[in-house]
Order: C-alpha cells, then structure tokens, then sequence
C-alpha cells in the first residue's frame, strides 16, 4: 500500500521544523508577490539608491567591483543588465583576478579605477571587511556602495553606503531592526539594489513595471551556489529564479545547457550547483573570471558558444586538478587519526581547486574542513609575512568564520566569509598549528550557529520501493529547491533485494543497483562510488537496507524514475 502524500508531507514538514500553518503555507507554495521584503528594510538602501540616481543624472563613471564566484559574477550580471536597460553606459566591471589579486577589493585596483576616472564604486559580494581599501578609495575622491552578505568585523569601513543584511537599520530612537532574511546570498543583495532603485526611479527611466524578474535567473544561480540556507526569501527567490532559467532566454546559457545535456525546461536545483556553477567557477578557479561573465552577459550566439565551449574546457581541466589531489588527500587522511576538525595541505596544489577540495571531504567527514596550497610562491602580505592560501568549508550548524575570527591573531594573516564557507591565509610558521588550534577552539563548543536550520538526520521516513512511484515524486517536488536548510527527502528503504549490481560509465567508475518492484525494475545509482565502496556486501540476491533519494532523470532526453543512492548499511 502507497504511502498516502498528505501524511509523507506532514512527516517531511515535521522534519525541517515547519510546523505552524502559516510558515507551512509559505514554504510549499513560495510566492514572489507575497513572499518577498520590500528592499528598503535593508540599511543604507535609500543612500544607495539616491547615489546611484544622482551619478547617473551626473553622468560619472560607475565601477562595478565583483567577486569572481558563481554569486559574485550572476551579481555583476544582475547590474549589468540594469545598466543596460535604464540606457546607461559609463560604467565598467571589474573582477579581480583570483590567482594575482585574491579576494575582495584591492589598492591597486583602485588605482587603475582612478586611472579611469570612476568616482562611484559599487561592490557585489565583497567589501564587508575592506577598511582601508575603502578609506583610499575616498581620499581619491571615489565614493563606495558596499553590498556585500559575507559577515562584518567589529570595525566596518567607511563607506558611503553599506548594503548587507546581516547589519541592522538604526533608527532615531536609537532601536535596531534586522531585514527580515539575514542569510541573503551576494547576488540577493545585488538584486535588492535593483529592485530598489526601479521602485523609485523606474518610471522616470521608462523600465516597465515587473521587468526586474527576468535578473532572478542570476539570483536563482548566485543562492543555490553559495550555500546560503533555502529557506525564509531564498527559497522564493531561487524557484522564483529557477522558473526564469527554464525560459532559458540567455544565448550563453543556452549553448552551455546543450553542451551539458541539460534540457533547460525540465531544469532542477542541481542542474546549477552540479552542471552550470562548476563550469562558471571553473574560469577564475583555472584561467579567466571575465570569461564566466561574459557568457551571462552576452546576446551574440557565436561568442555565447565559443564561451560555452571554453568553459567546458577549462572545467574538464579542473576536474583532473582535483581528481588527482583527491587522490592524495585520500592517502593522507588514512595515515592519520581524524579529529572534529580537519585541517589538510600541500604546496603543490592548485589554489583554484582548494575549496573544492574542502567541499569533497567535508562531505565524506562531516566536519569543518580547511585546506591550504598554492602552486606559486607563497603569498606575501603587506608587512613581508609569508603564507599560503587556503578554503574551508562546513555542514549546516558549523561557522567557520567563528572559528578563524576566535584563533590567535598571528595565526592567519586574512580571511573571511560566511558561516559554510571561507577563505584565509595562514602564516607560513603557523600552518603546522593550524588544526591543533582549531580543534581546541571547536571542542570548547564556544562557537555556535545562530542560523535556525535542521540538520539533515539521515533519512527523513521509511518507504517501500513500491512507494517510489511518478505519484511520490510530485510530492516531493513541493520541497524544491532543496538545499542548505532543506536537504533533499532522503528515505529508508529496508530488506530490499537487489537483482542486478553493476558498474557502469565509460570508466566503469560509478555504481548501478537494480531491484525488481512488482514486474518493473527501478534503478538505484550512486556516481564515483562500486560496491567497495559500502562497509555490506552488494550482491544480487543478497538484502540491503537502502538510503536513498527519489529523483527523475532526463540525460538525453530520456525520463527515468530512479533512486541516487545517500548510503548502503
């Protein structure tokens, strides 16, 4: 007997802590007209706005200074395309480059911004930390709009205009009040500035109203990206956005989705953060961060195409970089004792591949994971300090810019981010401390979450395999998109018994597990794992107890109902 779909949704609701009506009703049927805050709750969004406004009726160069990650660049896109539509055109993007300049805003890019005469700098996903870069940008006459999401220091720069929402609005009385949903990604905040600004201009420019929906496509891909939680306006904007991508109205996403087999009308969630982010990531990890740009920006089907092509190269370059350093961390991590936190390096690894390095184990350990590297010199800061760069990253819970910010000052020489992601660079002298500090600092538990999340608890209910039905998957896509704070419906699948156990793919590298349900079969899958890769024996006829996720498959045009398998016990 089928589960019945109203009990399975109240099980999954029950599991994420949704359990009033209301918030019930937000979440399975997220509305952009009534789920969305009105962008002025956010700080500074007046200032900006009329900044902006007045730079533009000035005519004065504008400089838009982005990060060169899939939130950073489908930010830059989103102001970009603004720009584009209100019919101004003194305007430049600039992205530093990840290798030579690192993250975040930097003196000499601000020499070469005065160079060009801008006097209006407006950042996307950086600039929260920038004390000094902001103060040389003033005393060359250039006013700067932060919007930024990462998590402020206790001293903030003194810019003309700070956009973040994890800073309150102070108000006369001396009261402070939060924007409703702190955990808006770079590319969020990037589209709240628009928002604003056509709210109280657009009619002056002739935008039409509602015409700011189509930039959600770029929302849609800078949160599901960023590890940003889907919940509260994340997760309206982001199906919001996804139902922009499957319009599929970009030429350069077009040709990317072809060379990737996706067919864009059927797109999911992991159609961006597996298929699209790796690709645009892959050009400031490896070569270029403009090349990521300008495949979003582009209407010209010849360059979206050879951009497309291009980044689909230098992604399959990446994928070898890590394969290969995978293969070395693997051997390392099994010669030693693994404590809450992990800390792992090489000076030979590629510094483009480090966070995702961090992201591959931290999803085998389930813990806060640092790696360091650099295949260059090593890194010299202002003051002649050597260090090396590294990435870190950590499960919903975790905050891993809690932990830098608590270690020993002479420990890391910078670093920043949000609470499951970051960057820093560790003094040459001090990385071989690095995880002994760390550890001390977790297993004190002085720093804690403040974000209202649930982790994922390893499955969500028990089913049947006949339960896995076109039925079931239609409920389970009321929790789409599913992400951080809203993991994937992951069930127990008890006693089932295989009748196929098989590897395919052309290096016979991935896992294919078939079961017979009353006549038909139904596949389960897991890629880069075998059946040695499962503490159980995997043979046909032998019973298993199956975690797994119900998913719908559309490679090559072909739809298949089947389970990706989470764990074999």
């Amino acid at each position: 007997m089928q589960i019945d779909s109203q009990t399975l949704i109240d099980i999954l609701l029950e599991k994420r802590g949704i359990t009033d009506k209301e918030t019930q009703d937000v979440f399975l049927n997220p509305s952009y007209d009534r789920h969305t805050y009105d962008p002025f709750l956010l700080a500074d969004m007046e200032r900006v706005v009329v900044r902006i406004f007045e730079s533009i009726e000035a005519k004065e160069r504008i400089a838009v200074y982005s990060d060169y990650d899939c939130d950073g660049i489908p930010g830059a896109v989103i102001f970009h395309d603004f720009f584009q539509k209100i019919g101004y055109d003194n305007v430049e993007f600039y992205i530093p480059d990840r290798h030579e300049e690192g993250y975040g805003l930097h003196q000499p890019a601000i020499d070469i911004l005065v160079q060009h005469n801008v006097n209006l700098i407006i950042t996307v996903d950086l600039g929260i930390t920038a004390v000094d870069e902001v103060a040389y940008a003033t005393t060359h006459g250039i006013d700067v709009i932060i919007t930024d999401h990462h998590v402020p220091q206790e001293i903030l720069p003194h810019a003309y205009a700070i956009v973040n929402p994890k800073l309150p609005t102070v108000h006369a009385d001396g009261t402070e009040t939060y924007y409703p949903d702190r955990m808006l990604c770079g590319a969020g905040v990037a589209y709240k500035c628009v928002c604003a600004f056509l709210s109280k201009y657009g009619e002056y420019f002739s935008v039409p109203l509602g015409w700011e929906r189509w930039l959600l496509d770029m929302v849609a891909i800078g949160t599901l990206s960023d590890m940003v939680p889907l919940v509260d306006e994340n997760r309206v904007l982001a199906s919001a956005g996804l139902q922009v991508l499957r319009r599929n109205g970009r030429v350069g996403l077009q040709e990317l989705w072809k060379l990737a087999g996706v067919d864009p009308r059927t797109l999911h969630e992991e159609d961006v953060t597996f298929t699209l982010a790796p690709r645009l990531n892959a050009a400031s990890r490896m070569d270029t961060p403009h090349k990521a740009f300008d495949l979003l920006r582009t209407r010209s089907v010849e360059d979206a195409r050879a951009y497309a092509k291009e980044l689909s190269r230098i992604n399959d370059t990446r994928k070898k970089l890590v394969a290969d350093s995978m293969r070395a961390v693997h051997k390392t991590l099994e010669s030693r004792t693994l404590g809450p936190v992990i800390v792992v390096g090489n000076p030979m690894w590629h510094v483009g591949v480090l966070g995702l390095i961090a992201s591959k184990i931290m999803d085998t350990h389930k813990c806060p994971v640092f790696v360091w590297g650099g295949n260059e010199d090593d890194e010299e800061i202002d003051n002649g300090t050597k260090g090396f760069k590294g990435s870190c990253r950590a499960q919903v819970g975790d905050n891993v810019v809690a932990l830098m910010t608590a270690l020993p000052s002479e420990t890391l020489l910078k670093f920043g981010g949000h609470e499951l992601a970051g960057g820093f660079t560790v003094a040459r002298d001090q990385v071989h401390f690095l995880e002994t500090q760390l550890t001390a600092l977790y297993e004190k538990k002085e720093i804690s979450e403040d974000v209202e999340v649930i982790k994922n608890s390893g499955y969500d209910a028990e089913l049947s395999l006949g339960d896995v039905t076109l039925r079931l998957y239609k409920t389970l896509t009321k929790f789409s998109p599913c992400g951080v704070g809203n993991p994937v419906p992951t069930f127990l699948f008890s006693g089932v018994v295989p009748t196929k156990v098989a590897r395919f793919g052309k290096e016979k590298n991935h896992l294919e597990i078939a079961f017979d349900v009353d006549g038909r079969t139904l596949r389960a899958i897991a890629f880069f794992k075998t059946e040695k890769s499962f503490d159980v024996l995997l043979e046909a006829g032998i019973p298993i107890n199956l975690i797994a996720r119900v998913e719908s498959s559309t490679f090559m045009r072909k739809t298949e109902l089947r389970l990706r398998i989470v764990d074999i016990v």
